[in-house]
């Protein structure tokens, strides 16, 4: 038998074979079998000549096979380029062009959203579906991987500045960045596994879609530390329930939106569940509004509601423990292990004083190395070794950190990233439309919900022809469902300043009144 190589995932499954590392619905994988799996899916990519710094776009809602694709990349030493399972044919063929992407792996049922890029992306080598029927311009990945060897890849060639993902997150220019990491610095995964108490036998919770940054992240912690992942394909309030219950999960990651569908269930249907086990709930992707932290506490317990806040591009930034998410309400929690935090104010300044708003910046190793081709919006984004991603916050006397604005008009729906430009540049399109502006307005679902102004031609607003669901209609057509705007204002002007930025916040205010910050 091959030794096993220095990759955590062969050290684990030749340490503790019999261990389960995956479960989904009836299928249970040890860590043996899930490396076996791992390692077929890997010589198959190194059979089609996917090198060392290749890219290779996996998409797919979470199942056992997205879960062996991210090893399996990893030991082959590719580019991992997760694809938004829910984005239109256009914007996934443009991620898929723009990657330079060698190979595109696929979940069969996505066939109808990439079969458009089949054509339009000529440099991909080939296209891998798995779990369904492959499309005629597509292969088998299950049928070839039945035939590959269990034994230990052995990647070809090298890149040391390619990075080991990019994962893709939407521009202000209107199209969607690739954000190149590098690998994980341990120092920094080590210093948050304390922070949080990560143990080797956690069984982890996939309630948040694998292709977002922080549920992929966390998972692999879990994972590579000898843990249980268990997969749940499709969210579920009660099923989600169960499945804590069943596999007696000890920590998952969420965006507020799933959390808040299991608290409204009925409190019975709460309280009927053995919740016991789950003792590390991180919070992220978007705000926790503090009542949804109070309900979560009253309903699930206290001692488990861990809040981090950062992003794709830098990593983990602050970390709010259990007991302080009553104690500091609308902090996001301190500086996280080896991460250093500063504020600057419009003159570039350093902020030291408590309670005084500065644009945050972040500096450590786990920050991202670049935007793939956008070299210049990396370059806005720092400040010599320091990167922000456009938020501005406070720090109080004991160094709790308040996200209290953004300065970028992004907006987070869900927990999902949105941004305007891409919206607004569909709405113009619409033969009715002259101008528009799309900004976030407070949802108690969903933490901030697409809202759009608009400005009609003239002829448009004599003939009054043009409904709300014309508009949503046509935006569907373009843009995924998430960012189709709720709602919809029709007004006689845009509002710009003198060199023509629009004024949103004057669009925007008016919504937010009340509200503690301008953000979810």
């Amino acid at each position: 038998m091959t030794a096993p190589t220095g990759d955590p995932l062969s050290l684990l499954a030749a340490a503790e074979p019999a261990r389960t590392a995956v479960i989904e619905d009836d299928r249970r994988l040890t860590y043996a079998e899930f490396n076996a799996l791992v390692n077929r899916y890997a010589n198959l990519l190194v059979d089609h000549d996917v090198r060392a710094g290749a890219k290779v776009v996996w998409c797919g809602r979470n199942s056992t096979e997205v879960v062996a694709l991210i090893a399996a990349l990893r030991k082959c030493g590719a580019v991992g380029v997760p694809l938004n399972y829910r984005l239109t044919p256009e914007e996934a063929s443009y991620v898929i062009e723009n990657a330079d992407a060698a190979l595109v792996v696929f979940d069969a049922e996505q066939a109808p959203q990439l079969e458009p890029a089949s054509w339009r992306a000529p440099g991909v080598r080939r296209w891998l579906a798995f779990r369904g029927h492959a499309p005629d311009w597509a292969s088998s990945l299950d049928a070839l991987a039945a035939k590959s060897p269990v034994t230990e890849p052995v990647p070809r060639g090298a890149d040391p500045v390619a990075g080991s993902s990019m994962f893709y997150t939407s521009g202000t220019t209107g199209k969607p960045k690739g954000v190149v990491r590098g690998e994980i610095d341990q120092a920094i995964v080590l210093g948050l596994v304390g922070e949080i108490g990560f143990q080797p036998g956690d069984v982890y919770l996939t309630t948040g879609p694998l292709y977002h940054s922080g549920p992929m992240s966390f998972m692999l912690i879990v994972q590579l530390m000898g843990g249980t992942v268990v997969v749940m394909r499709d969210f579920d309030p009660e099923r989600w329930l169960d499945l804590v219950e069943r596999h007696r999960v000890t920590t998952t990651f969420s965006a507020p939106t799933p959390v808040r569908r299991v608290l409204d269930l009925p409190d019975e249907v709460i309280a009927r569940r053995d919740l016991s086990s789950l003792q590390r709930m991180i919070a992220n992707a978007a705000p926790w509004p503090f009542e949804l932290k109070r309900r979560y506490i009253d309903k699930i317990g206290e001692g488990s509601l861990f809040e981090v806040y950062g992003s794709t591009e830098l990593g983990v930034d602050t970390v709010l423990r259990p007991e302080d998410q009553l104690r500091k309400p609308g902090s996001c929690g301190r500086a996280a292990p080896g991460v250093e935090i500063a504020l600057f104010d419009e003159e570039g300044r350093p902020v030291e004083e408590p309670h005084v708003p500065g644009d945050l910046y972040v500096r450590g190793a786990a920050v991202f190395q670049d935007y793939y081709k956008a070299e210049g919006k990396y370059r806005d984004a720092s400040r010599g070794e320091w990167l922000t991603v456009g938020d501005i916050a406070y720090r109080d006397e004991e160094g709790f950190y308040y996200i209290c604005d953004r300065r970028t008009d992004m907006i987070i729906s869900g927990g999902v990233n949105i941004y305007p430009a891409e919206i607004e540049a569909v709405l113009t399109a619409h033969p009715a439309v002259a101008d528009a502006a799309v900004f976030g307005v407070p949802s108690d679902e969903w933490g901030e919900a697409v809202h759009a102004a608009v400005v009609l031609h003239d002829d448009a607003v004599t003939n009054d022809a043009v409904t709300d669901e014309d508009l949503r209609g046509f935006c569907r057509e373009h843009l995924a469902s998430y960012k189709t705007p709720r709602g919809f204002d029709r007004i006689a002007e845009i509002p710009r300043n003198p060199s023509g930025k629009t004024l949103k916040r004057r669009l925007r205010d008016p919504y937010w009144e009340n509200r503690n910050t301008r953000i979810g």
